[in-house]
């Protein structure tokens, strides 16, 4: 059974509405269990108990949130070296296009590997020259297909990757798989 983490910080509740997407994907893979904490209440036991992990952000000057920050110092600090290996990506939220949210993910994808985290781009399309290479990014809120569409991509190819990795269900290798996937709303999106 696939445990999947989806973790996040919200200040105005976008990237707590991207973080229901994303687990929404990762539960489209088959034996999948997932669990959504916002980092006020999440444990050292949720990510010690994931095998893979989604962590969502909010924007805050083209970084993680103080408080993800906070999180991964000062409660999974200690914690440093028993959680190698287990997979990892992100998610986050600014306040308008160019915002720096891919800058965001990055600077997740940099702690988690920190951590000993095996971290993933993705490049299926989400819609048309929507793609999600550093994690799913959205202005605001993920009003538009594309965007929720990328949060559910990340969600289920972490899955996916967790399912390969971890459990060695070979069917589920995402380059077994169609490269870009396209919902009816993403394929109408990006005009095919």
């Amino acid at each position: 059974m696939n445990k999947i983490l989806i973790l996040y910080d919200t200040l105005t509740g976008n990237v707590g509405k991207m973080a229901a997407l994303v687990a929404e994907g990762a539960a489209q893979v088959a034996e999948t269990e997932v669990r959504v904490r916002s980092v006020d209440e999440a444990s050292v036991d949720d990510v010690l108990w994931c095998e893979g992990i989604a962590v969502g952000t909010p924007t805050n000057m083209g970084l993680l949130s103080w408080k993800m920050k906070r999180f991964w110092d000062e409660t999974m600090g200690p914690h440093w070296m028993q959680i190698d290996g287990k997979i990892g990506c992100a998610f986050s939220s600014a306040g308008g296009w160019g915002g720096g949210m891919e800058m965001a993910c990055q600077s997740v994808l940099t702690l988690l590997m920190n951590f000993g985290f095996l971290v993933f781009g993705v490049t299926d399309y989400s819609g048309h020259k929507m793609t999600l290479h550093y994690g799913a990014v959205t202005a605001k809120a993920p009003r538009e297909p594309e965007t929720q569409e990328a949060c559910r991509i990340l969600g289920r190819r972490l899955a996916e990757w967790t399912a390969l990795l971890v459990h060695q269900r070979s069917e589920e290798h995402p380059a077994r798989k169609s490269i870009v996937r396209l919902t009816p709303a993403t394929a109408e999106a990006a005009g095919q």
